[in-house]
């Protein structure tokens, strides 16, 4: 069975139950799961909400991210799917998730899984301030 289960850019709410199940595996002796969320406050000013965007080939480096990942730890699964669009406070933005052998090499794949995405693939978030000002951040360099 293929390692790489889900990915995804959507722009419909992310289900962690869904991202659950497509890593499920019986070899897999740990899972770990990451899920970010949006937090009400970023550099001392309160957030209203976020508006994320992805460039047209963030799909394409989302699977060369995941690729990279298979390819330097010995994982059973993968799924990794981020949100674009509207968000308010307290939705999931981000969900990765890796099933390995062991506990250790699941969070290691899962913990270089986020940063590779947040480093790597073109998606910006566009904060909205309760102050009514707003802010682009690139979530890839």
């Amino acid at each position: 069975m293929n390692v790489i289960r889900l990915l995804g850019i959507r722009d419909t709410p992310l289900s962690v139950d869904e991202v659950f199940s497509a890593i499920g595996d019986h070899a897999a002796g740990g899972t770990a799961i990451f899920v970010g969320t949006v937090r009400d406050h970023d550099q001392g000013k309160a957030v209203t909400r976020l508006s994320y965007s992805a460039h047209p080939s963030a799909q394409e480096e989302l699977r060369r991210v995941a690729e990279k990942i298979v390819a330097d730890f010995p994982i059973t699964a993968l799924a990794a799917v981020h949100r674009v669009g509207d968000l308010g406070l307290g939705d999931i933005a981000v969900i990765v998730a890796v099933a390995a052998p062991h506990r250790s090499e699941a969070f290691e794949a899962s913990r270089r899984l986020i940063d590779d995405l947040k480093a790597e693939v073109p998606i910006w978030k566009n904060q909205l301030f309760t102050d009514g000002s707003a802010e682009w951040v690139g979530s890839c360099g």
